[in-house]
């Protein structure tokens, strides 16, 4: 009996609908085998999702902007990019920042909005990306930033990132005021960093404050934990300045938890080692 595909001419079907006519495209106009064509395409479907197939809700834009790792220095052209989902216009909390603060404090609230989601999303904004979601000037923006600062905000933009200089990283100033007794969503206001970036901070530091007391030096954290000297160094100094005060959220975070059933046989064994159970 013939087969369902000799009898209707699927192969032949399949072979006429759009991606066979690209990758067809792609092979003739580049002068490609047929196998690396539809390699292309593979890879050129993956970039569609990943950089123009965003879904959006009200008020939010996608915006092109530099992958937060991506090094100072480097020409733009050459860097890595991320597609970014940001709340352009939030009215639950622009009207108000209207309300109190005028045209000047709703730009800076919306400043601080965009450069967190941004960097939420693994993106550092310019002065320039933000001085057109804004629809102001550059100078513009480095005021605003410059104002947020001071009123003890973190604004987090590439320019930022990469001029902080020999100061404290925003990363280590953030797991300071953990430590310190400060509660997530206070150090989410005064930060302006989200709850997920902070835990973020907290597991890398968990992991190379694990490997010191693993007896690893330095460098082999470094290139274990795959992060830069200078956080490294950071979260080291950071870790026994707490140790030595004997912090109780250090001690807990680097404590594993016990489970139900070794904490009850832990309670069982102190109570029988006790004297004072056996009269």
């Amino acid at each position: 009996m013939e087969k369902p595909s000799s009898n209707y001419g699927l192969l032949r079907l399949k072979s006429k609908d759009a991606r066979s006519a690209i990758v067809q495209k792609l092979a003739g106009d580049f002068n490609l085998t047929p196998i690396i064509a539809e390699a292309f395409y593979q890879q050129l479907s993956l970039y569609f999702q990943e950089h123009a197939n965003i879904s959006l809700s009200s008020g939010e834009v996608a915006y092109e902007a530099v992958a937060s790792e991506e090094p100072a220095g480097k020409h733009i052209r050459l860097t890595r990019k991320v597609t970014v989902r940001l709340k352009l216009l939030d009215f639950n909390t622009d009207l108000e920042a209207l309300a109190q603060y005028g045209l000047a404090g709703l730009r800076r609230h919306r400043l601080a909005r965009l450069t967190r989601q941004a960097y939420d999303q693994g993106a550092l904004l310019s002065y320039e990306d933000l001085a057109m979601l804004l629809t102001t000037s550059p100078a513009t923006v480095r005021r605003d930033a410059y104002y947020l600062r001071h009123q003890g905000l973190f604004v987090l933009t590439r320019g930022m990132k990469h001029d902080m200089g020999p100061g404290l990283s925003h990363k280590t100033l953030i797991l300071d005021l953990y430590f310190k007794g400060y509660t997530f969503s206070e150090i989410e206001r005064q930060t302006n960093h989200s709850e997920v970036s902070i835990k973020r901070y907290l597991a890398d530091f968990i992991q190379i404050a694990s490997l010191l007391r693993q007896n690893f030096s330095p460098g082999q954290i470094r290139r274990i934990a795959q992060k830069s000297e200078r956080l490294v160094r950071e979260y080291l100094r950071l870790y026994h300045t707490y140790h030595k005060a004997d912090n109780q959220r250090l001690s807990e975070l680097l404590t594993p938890a016990q489970t139900g059933s070794e904490a009850k046989k832990k309670s069982s064994l102190s109570s029988t080692s006790n004297p004072q159970n056996h009269e």
